[in-house]
């Protein structure tokens, strides 16, 4: 049990590093337009899904959910936000902008706690209450800082919030998730990778063996955190995933700050206070929720 629980911690905070420096993955290739690389992200996952499908021999999960008519509808919503959030992301990091795809990483929590009371109906505790102010203080800040709405780190968590809620109903798991989302994706963005390559601007055209083998490599660098993330879900209690997810966005607004010197002002500390504030007591809220569960077990 104790060797479990090590090989999930180990997992989930593998997945979560390689989400953290995925920014640098993506600098790589930033002479790549931003549309270009999230076509090849979708098409190469799409291609590297099903080898491991066939490897691991899950046709038959793969044909079930293809059937369901109710499943394959919230798939399609799914492969929509997933490809949104990409989208958004690759365009942020590449136009410098690291930071603030960070700070949507750090709202995403919350958010779904958002989503859980507007959706599901679920009730909040003063601790959950309390954490949603002191976002909303963050968020509000890096308002004002800006002179608008920081759309870029919203459009992340709304993206990415909405898309983990959506899954909440899809009875697969992640990889046979991930393969039928990008079965639904490819076709737009093979489409658009071939009339960029007709068009002579194709980056298979103009770019060198190096940028072209990053590009295929994107379907491996989407699948395998998708993977490790998985296998540490089904081995570590809720309270130990709600921390680890902290490790990604972390990384990346180190990366962003004191590899790509992006700005980080006084006042970005403020707002970024605020939301670690938010954090740390929705952390505390999740801690008390567990123990008072186990604690209920024990007894009845």
């Amino acid at each position: 049990m104790r060797n479990e629980k090590t090989f999930g911690v180990v997992c989930a905070v593998l997945a979560y590093t390689l989400w953290g420096i995925l920014p640098i993955y993506w600098k790589l290739i930033d002479s790549v337009f931003s549309m270009e690389i999230l076509a090849n992200r979708i098409v190469w996952a799409f291609v590297f899904t099903i080898i491991i499908i066939a490897v691991t021999k899950q046709w038959e999960e793969l044909k079930s959910i293809s059937k369901d008519k109710k499943q394959m509808f919230n798939i399609f919503i799914a492969s929509i936000l997933i490809a949104i959030n990409w989208g958004l992301y690759i365009w942020a990091v590449n136009s410098g902008k690291i930071v603030d795809s960070s700070l949507g990483y750090y709202i995403n929590p919350l958010f779904a706690v958002v989503l859980g009371v507007l959706i599901f109906k679920e009730k909040l505790n003063h601790w959950q209450i309390a954490a949603l102010l002191m976002a909303a203080i963050g968020v509000l800040i890096k308002t004002i800082q800006y002179g608008k709405i920081p759309w870029i780190s919203l459009g992340l968590a709304i993206s990415f919030g909405l898309y983990g809620a959506i899954k909440k109903s899809v009875k697969a798991n992640s990889i046979v998730g991930l393969t039928l989302e990008t079965v639904m994706l490819t076709p737009i963005a093979a489409i658009y990778m071939t009339s960029r390559q007709l068009s002579g601007v194709g980056a298979f055209s103009n770019e060198g063996t190096f940028v072209i083998l990053i590009l295929i490599g994107s379907g491996i660098v989407t699948a395998i955190p998708l993977l490790l993330f998985a296998s540490g879900a089904k081995r570590l209690p809720m309270s130990v995933i709600g921390f680890t997810q902290y490790i990604s966005p972390t990384i990346s607004l180190i990366i962003g700050v004191f590899v790509y010197h992006e700005k980080f002002t006084s006042i970005d500390m403020i707002g970024f206070g605020f939301i670690w504030i938010a954090l740390t007591i929705y952390s505390f809220s999740q801690i008390v929720l567990f123990k008072s569960i186990k604690a209920g077990e024990q007894f009845s």
